[in-house]
C-alpha cells in the first residue's frame, strides 16, 4: 500500500518512513523542505518537493501514486515562535491542513493519521493526562493543532474521512541505525540542545524557569523515544485501513522528568560537564505534562520499548556524535 507522508523529511516523519518500510508499506514523502532534509529520506523512497497549500498538485500526486492513506506531519512547531507570530501558525498549520484535506477529498483518499500534540491540554488539571482531559491550550501552536482536530472530526462527520489524531508528548532519541536523527534550525528541543552543548557546538544550555511548582522548580515532561512514536503511527494506520473508526490517542512514556533531571542524565551519558545557565520562564510553557497512554495500549496494543530516558539520550547522542552539525555538515 502507498502512504503519502507529508513532512516526511523531518525528524519524526523520517523515523515513521523507516517504520513504514519495515512494516511493508510504500511511503511517498511530500515535503517542501523548508525545515526537512532530503538527506533524511532513504534513496529508495520517492521524495516529492511540494507544498500542502498547493491543492491541485497534492491531489495530482495522490492520484498519480494511487495513495491509500496519508500521515500528516507538515507543520510549524515552535511554541515560542507561535506566540510571537501566530499568523504563521494559523496559515501553515490550520490553512495548510485544510488544503491537504481538500486535496485528499478530491483524490478520493479517506484515511489520515494526524500529528497532533500534548499542547492541546495546556496547563493540565490532572496528571497523568487522559484523552478526555480538558482541552485548554496555553500557546498558539497548541491552539492551531486543536483547530485541526476539530476540522478532522467535521470532515469525518460530513465526508466519512476517518482519522487517528496522535497527541505526542516529547519525542526524543534517534534511530539505532544512526542514519537519521533530530536536526532543527533553529533547535528548540531540550535533549538536542543539551547534547550540542556537550559536543561543544554550543557554549551553554539554558533552563527556562526555575520557579515552577515542581520538585526542583523546573518543567517536567514525558519523553517518548521517536522509534516508539513511529511504531504507534504504523499501528494507527493499520487500524484505519482495517476499517477502524476515528480515534484520538495520547503518546507518551507515562513517566515525567524535569529539565534538571534530563541535563543530569545527559552529563552521565556523555561524560561531559557542560555549562548550564538559568533564565526566565518562556511564555506558554506548562509546568507538568505527563501522559496516560492507557487507551492506545488497550485498543491498538502499542507498547513503548525504548523510552527509558537514558536510552533515549544515548541513541540521540550516537546520532549527534556522527552529525555534530546535523545533515548539513
Amino acid at each position: 500500500m502507498n502512504i503519502l507522508v507529508t513532512g516526511g523529511a523531518g525528524y519524526i516523519g523520517s523515523h515513521v518512513v523507516e517504520a513504514l518500510q519495515k512494516a511493508g508499506f510504500t511511503p511517498i514523502v511530500y515535503d517542501n523542505l523548508s525545515t526537512g532534509h532530503a538527506a533524511a529520506v532513504p534513496e529508495d523512497v520517492q521524495l516529492i518537493e511540494g507544498d500542502i497549500h498547493n491543492v491541485t498538485f497534492a491531489k495530482h500526486i495522490m492520484e498519480q501514486y494511487e495513495i491509500d492513506a496519508v500521515i500528516h506531519f507538515a507543520a510549524s512547531s515552535l511554541v515560542g515562535e507561535s506566540m510571537e507570530n501566530p499568523s504563521k501558525y494559523y496559515f501553515n498549520n490550520v490553512e495548510g491542513s485544510f488544503h491537504l484535506l481538500e486535496a485528499m477529498r478530491g483524490a478520493g483518499v479517506d484515511r489520515i493519521v494526524f500529528s497532533s500534540t500534548a499542547a492541546v491540554y495546556g496547563e493540565p488539571e490532572e496528571v497523568p493526562i487522559k484523552e478526555d482531559s480538558k482541552l485548554q491550550p496555553t500557546n498558539v501552536y497548541g491552539r492551531s493543532k486543536l483547530v485541526i482536530e476539530g476540522m478532522l472530526a467535521d470532515y469525518d462527520m460530513a465526508y466519512d474521512m476517518r482519522y487517528v489524531a496522535l497527541r505526542y508528548f516529547n519525542a526524543a532519541g534517534a534511530s539505532p541505525t544512526r542514519v537519521i536523527g533530530e536536526d532543527h534550525n533553529p533547535e528548540s528541543h531540550l535533549i538536542p540542545l543539551v547534547l550540542k552543548t556537550a559536543q561543544g557546538v554550543r557554549k551553554q544550555v539554558a533552563i527556562y524557569g526555575t520557579d515552577y511548582p515542581t520538585e526542583d522548580g523546573t518543567c517536567v515532561r514525558d519523553y517518548i523515544h521517536v522509534c516508539d512514536l513511529a511504531k504507534a503511527h504504523v499501528l494507527a494506520l493499520q487500524y484505519l485501513l482495517k476499517g477502524g473508526a476515528s480515534r484520538v490517542y495520547n503518546l507518551g512514556s507515562e513517566n515525567g522528568f524535569s529539565v534538571r533531571q534530563i541535563i543530569d542524565s545527559a552529563k552521565r551519558v556523555t561524560g561531559v560537564d557542560f555549562t548550564v545557565v538559568e533564565e526566565a520562564r518562556r511564555a506558554g510553557d506548562p509546568a507538568v505534562l505527563i501522559a496516560s497512554s492507557e487507551k492506545i495500549r488497550e485498543e491498538l496494543g502499542w507498547v513503548p520499548e525504548h523510552s527509558n530516558v537514558e536510552e533515549v539520550i544515548s541513541t540521540a547522542w550516537n546520532w549527534h556524535k556522527g552529525h555534530p552539525y546535523g545533515y548539513n555538515e
